[in-house]
């Protein structure tokens, strides 16, 4: 159970800040419902609280573990498929997830992978939920602005080498 104030990942939405914990009916039903605000782009979530476990909600993780994302990031790509719709499927899964580390490798291959050979559009757009996850956690654990760590992510990959 969380608390208002907490600070939460959800699962294909990225992080944020338990506002409030409401009863409201919704379709007939009425339930409680943590609400979720989300630091990028002012966006409030519901979340039932009896589907915490289904939905993968978490804490964020400790500061302690941030390096531990970076050295995902700057580790090398790994022999991926050359089957778009396999790939797809396994960076999807680690998105959906809501593990941090698993969303920093997406993060890291499809970038890596932008570079040396440009990302479909649906790699694109996974690309951009996977990074917006990625800084949405950071930004909540390091306190920092949106644009700072933004600006990390694009260090790393300026300078990690082909």
């Amino acid at each position: 159970m969380f608390s208002v104030g907490d600070r939460v990942v959800y699962p294909m939405h990225g992080a944020g800040v338990i506002e409030a914990i409401e009863e409201k009916e919704i379709l007939g039903a009425r339930k409680k419902y943590y609400v979720m605000k989300l630091p990028m782009g002012e966006m409030k979530v519901l979340i039932p609280t009896d589907s915490i476990i289904q939905v993968g909600l978490r804490g964020v993780i400790e500061k302690d573990k941030v390096p531990q994302v970076f050295v995902v990031l700057q580790g090398e790509q790994p022999e991926m498929s050359a089957n778009w719709n396999r790939r797809y499927r396994n960076h999807l899964e680690k998105i959906k997830s809501g593990d941090i580390f698993e969303v920093a490798e997406v993060v890291r291959n499809l970038m890596l992978r932008d570079r040396e050979k440009g990302l479909s559009t649906g790699e694109s757009k996974m690309l951009e939920t996977a990074r917006q996850i990625l800084v949405s956690e950071l930004i909540l654990v390091q306190g920092m602005e949106h644009s700072e760590i933004v600006g990390i992510l694009d260090d790393i990959f300026v300078q990690t080498p082909k």
